[in-house]
């Protein structure tokens, strides 16, 4: 590649083989503006952060995986291993951090102008491999019996480790072994959360269409329902505490309309009992006949209506 890169470049007329390369004839770097500080030992050099951090200057967290244009030098050595140490730029302030390798622990360290987020965990709880110590790899080396026991313990972990593999395929198996079966059950499950999909977009569209706004609705929080509740129950008993005395009044007239109108219904009701008393005639009883009428005659003229009333009335 480097063949190919001077072969293709333009020579200029002067140009003396002599000299050297054509950078050297140049008087620059192949590494152009990446090596404008090397000669203080500084070479720039792209650089990916290794786990999430928080930047001192302006608070921002800063993942992961986000790569930086750093100054990179050698600080120091570890046995046989050099340290470096990379000084970077946050994208987000004026803030400067920087950042330097740890061979001993395999990891790196913040020197300053950020903080890391913690979230790491023991490798032997998550059954990753552990590098060895520099003791315990000397120890494998010139101890045969040390090598013999550790060998041991490593067979005894894999031994141990056996029954629970053979329970997950177990497991899968029984799961996924009828092909037809997972496959309905998978696509009724779909199915199903597709409807309540389509049935909380059609919706959010309604409430959107009604407000008049134009923004994308955040899926609701069993958090948010709750708050949501309390704060209108203290509205509902913040309202109701301002007026005490209105709340009174307006429960004095309805008992008072309550009782005006149970009196005003007592009153009519006695009103048309009298009148209909006094528009119905009287009646008086009819001496007994003689002896000669029958009982059929007598106990059908035993009640009668008194004609000299009717009359007078007319």
């Amino acid at each position: 590649m480097g063949e190919r890169k001077g072969t293709n470049l333009y020579y200029p007329p002067d140009y003396d083989p002599r000299v050297g390369g054509l950078n050297k004839f140049l008087g620059t770097h192949a590494l152009r503006e990446r090596a404008r500080k090397l000669h203080m030992g500084i070479l720039i050099v792209r650089f990916e952060m290794p786990y999430n951090i928080w930047c001192d200057g302006c608070g921002n967290h800063i993942g992961m995986g986000v790569r930086y244009n750093a100054e990179k030098k050698k600080i120091g050595m570890y046995y046989s291993t050099p340290l470096y140490q990379f000084r970077m730029k946050c994208h987000l302030c004026d803030n400067h951090f920087e950042i330097k390798t740890d061979p001993a622990n395999l990891d790196y360290v913040i020197v300053s102008g950020a903080k890391r987020q913690e979230n790491r965990w023991d490798p032997k709880e998550n059954e990753q491999v552990v590098p060895e110590t520099k003791e315990v790899s000397c120890r494998l080396y010139d101890d045969a019996m040390y090598k013999l026991e550790h060998g041991i313990e490593d067979k005894k972990i894999a031994k141990s480790k056996d029954s629970s593999l053979e329970s997950a395929i177990a497991l899968n198996n029984a799961t996924w072994k009828d092909d037809y079966s997972s496959n309905c059950a998978l696509r009724s499950a779909f199915r199903t959360r597709k409807n309540e999909l389509q049935k909380k977009q059609s919706l959010d569209q309604v409430l959107l269409k009604k407000s008049g706004l134009n923004i994308d609705l955040v899926n609701e929080h069993e958090d948010d329902i709750r708050l949501a509740k309390l704060l209108m129950h203290k509205r509902d008993t913040k309202k109701n505490g301002h007026n005490p005395l209105k709340r009174l009044i307006t429960i004095v007239r309805s008992r008072d309309k309550l009782k005006h109108s149970s009196h005003y219904v007592l009153s009519n009701n006695t009103k048309n009992q009298t009148d209909q008393t006094h528009k119905l005639p009287k009646l008086t009883q009819q001496e007994p006949s003689s002896s000669k009428t029958t009982t059929s005659t007598l106990s059908t003229s035993l009640v009668s209506y008194d004609s000299s009333d009717t009359d007078n009335d007319s």
